[in-house]
């Protein structure tokens, strides 16, 4: 059963009706550009067939309540008066309600029940598509008018300001603004977007390793701050600013980890544009070689990867059909994402798959994913 129709056949199980909406959002796979995001450079994620669905109904009164389905635990909390209890899913919900409320409008209650497959913790982004899905049954519910680039920024501060995450707007954005067939060039600092044709011939796998990280208890907000500094040492508002031509004449002047951690962001602004390029050419040789890389960069100088990651990573570009692969999502765990020639998935799959365990112990999944469109709703009745 899909998280579709979970949500739909259990919301008609609690409430004895139909729900008047559901809800989606997608998770995202980043192509290219990592820790790019919040140093306002460039990013090229495209959102994933995976998604969170919310099925709801506007209530009368300010309430808010709503069932995990997938955990089997429920919040209800008043819109007029509630505070941060834990770092649980449920303070997802009432972060997106209070950066809403921040923002000027006026929420209504609702009630309803949400599901989803985007794995958890594995860098795709599950937190970002649950913040878009319940800021479209926000605005549904209290008939506000749907902008995705204003509501992306809106689930940032949900998630900086009231979950404690230092992330940057790339996760929001391509799930709000994601479109089929397409990845998602996103310039971090003016918002502006841009659509890029994913080549026919090529499929977009994803590759879990098993291994998980919390950004909130991770390095993510360390190696933010270490950006920063750098960019203060430069007088400029974030590593956006500088070329690589700059950071190497300063590099005597910096701390050498410092100097490695805004390398990395530096060349990473010029792998997207030139990923765009590639994409944008049918060059898959080219592209496959950017994002080998990008995921040298980020175990050398940004220092997020971890022996198992390196272990998938090196096993994905061994196969024949695969033209080039990295670790994807804030790093220290997760997934790894490789560009595989169509015909050879199969067969790339099932090597990948044998090949990790024996090296690892661990048991892998690989999601063969299609670039699909960003939030949605359907109306029901």
């Amino acid at each position: 059963m899909t998280p579709r129709d979970k949500v739909f056949r259990e919301f008609n199980k609690q409430y004895s009706t139909t729900p008047p909406w559901i809800t989606s959002s997608p998770g995202r796979v980043n192509l290219m550009g990592e820790h790019t995001d919040y140093n306002d450079g460039f990013v090229l994620p495209m959102a994933i067939n995976y998604s969170t669905w919310v099925a709801l109904r506007a209530r009368t009164d300010s309430k808010v309540v709503i069932t995990a389905l997938d955990l089997d635990e429920s919040l209800e909390f008043n819109l007029k008066d509630f505070s941060k209890k834990d770092n649980s899913w449920r303070e997802y919900i009432k972060g997106v309600a209070r950066a809403m409320q921040e923002e000027g409008y006026q929420l209504s209650g609702w009630e309803g029940v949400f599901s989803g497959n985007v794995p958890i913790g594995a860098g795709l982004s599950s937190s970002a598509s649950l913040e878009l899905a319940l800021a479209r049954a926000f605005s549904l519910a209290s008939d506000i008018p749907w902008d995705p680039a204003q509501m992306s920024l809106i689930c940032q501060k949900a998630e900086n300001q009231w979950v404690g995450v230092s992330s940057g707007i790339m996760d929001q954005m391509i799930s709000a603004c994601g479109k089929e067939n397409n990845a998602l060039l996103i310039d971090c600092r003016s918002l502006e977007t841009k659509q890029v044709p994913l080549t026919s011939d090529t499929k977009i796998v994803i590759l879990d390793t098993a291994t998980r990280r919390g950004l909130v208890d991770s390095a993510y907000n360390e190696r933010r701050e270490q950006c920063e500094l750098v960019a203060r040492h430069f007088g400029v508002k974030a590593l956006r600013d500088i070329t690589l031509d700059q950071l190497e004449g300063e590099r005597g002047k910096l701390d050498d980890l410092l100097f490695r951690r805004a390398r990395h962001v530096v060349s990473g602004n010029l792998r997207v544009h030139q990923a765009v390029e590639a994409l944008l050419a049918g060059d898959n040789e080219g592209l496959g070689a950017l994002m080998n890389a990008s995921h040298e960069s980020m175990r050398d100088d940004f220092e997020i990867s971890r022996e198992e990651m390196d272990q998938m990573v090196a096993i994905a570009q061994g196969q024949p059909g695969c033209y080039g692969a990295r670790m994807t999502g804030g790093g220290f765990g997760g997934c790894a994402v490789a560009l595989v020639e169509d015909d050879r998935v199969e067969t790339f799959q099932e090597a990948v798959l044998k090949l990790y365990q024996e090296r690892t112990g661990l048991d892998p999944k690989v999601y063969v994913t299609r670039a699909t469109d960003g939030t949605n709703y359907e109306v029901i009745s």
